[in-house]
């Protein structure tokens, strides 16, 4: 599991050097992850200026308590909205680029498999289909990712775990989702369904988590996306390909 983590870290690293090798890629991969950026700064702004009204609702059980203890509820339930909410971001924002400029990332994709020795009879994906595989694929991996976002908000309020265990338990569970969604154009261009592309990645969790993990930290740091994303389309390309093409051992 180290050495795969270890190897994806890698992949991600290739990534960076596959997109800056060439100019027209940092462009034709930041330009959609611009987009997302204005559309995702929106929603943070609304969230921070609502985050008192939100908090206050979601503590309507603490109405009788002391003002003292109901204070510290809407606190601890704020810091746990932004939490919850930074980690579906990540997800949201890498989902929303990729189906805003799934014809673009096509591009980086295509380029970089063909410097990795080309895929015989490739689907070609489109936008129209590009963003109906990747609206399908954003609603299951955002669903799941609430569906395990909503025990770790509750463990969030046991002591000592809530403020360690936990926010590294979010983090590689979120990482790992993201890392299906950074396969999803190699591996619709070969025609795999969602559940074929789940399958594979998790015979090798730990290159998806070593590929992602830091991905997912980096797209924490404001606009750093921008060239995050492409770089780790590219190293997600180059994981797919090596899994789908049988080179398994050294992926």
């Amino acid at each position: 599991m180290i050495k795969d983590f270890g190897a994806g870290v890698g992949l991600l690293l290739r990534g960076f050097s596959l997109v800056f090798s060439s100019p027209k890629r940092v462009l034709v991969g930041a330009l959609p992850a611009v987009i997302t950026a204005v559309l995702m700064i929106t929603g943070w702004v609304f969230l921070f200026t609502n985050i008192d009204s939100i908090a206050g609702w979601l503590t309507g059980f603490a109405d009788s308590w002391s003002d003292t203890w109901k204070g510290v509820a809407e606190v601890a339930v704020g810091i746990s909205v932004i939490a919850a909410g930074l980690g579906l971001s990540v997800l949201l924002f890498t989902a929303i680029t990729i189906m805003i400029g799934g014809p673009f990332y096509e591009y980086i994709s295509e380029e970089v498999e063909d410097e990795l020795g080309g895929v015989p009879e490739a689907e070609q994906i489109g936008w129209w289909r590009g963003f109906l595989v990747g609206l399908r694929s954003t609603i299951l991996l955002v669903g799941t990712s609430i569906l395990f976002a909503i025990p770790l908000f509750l463990c969030g309020f046991i002591p000592v775990i809530g403020q360690t265990v936990v926010p590294v338990l979010a983090v590689c569970i979120n990482g790992y989702l993201l890392g299906i969604e950074l396969t999803g154009i190699p591996f619709t261009r070969r025609g795999r369904t969602f559940k074929q592309r789940r399958q594979i990645l998790a015979t090798r969790r730990g290159l998806v988590l070593g590929l992602a993990v830091p991905t997912y930290l980096l797209c924490l740091i404001p606009l750093a996306a921008l060239v995050v994303i492409p770089a780790a389309m590219a190293g997600g390309t180059v994981l797919s390909h090596r899994l789908l093409n049988g080179n398994r051992a050294t992926a």
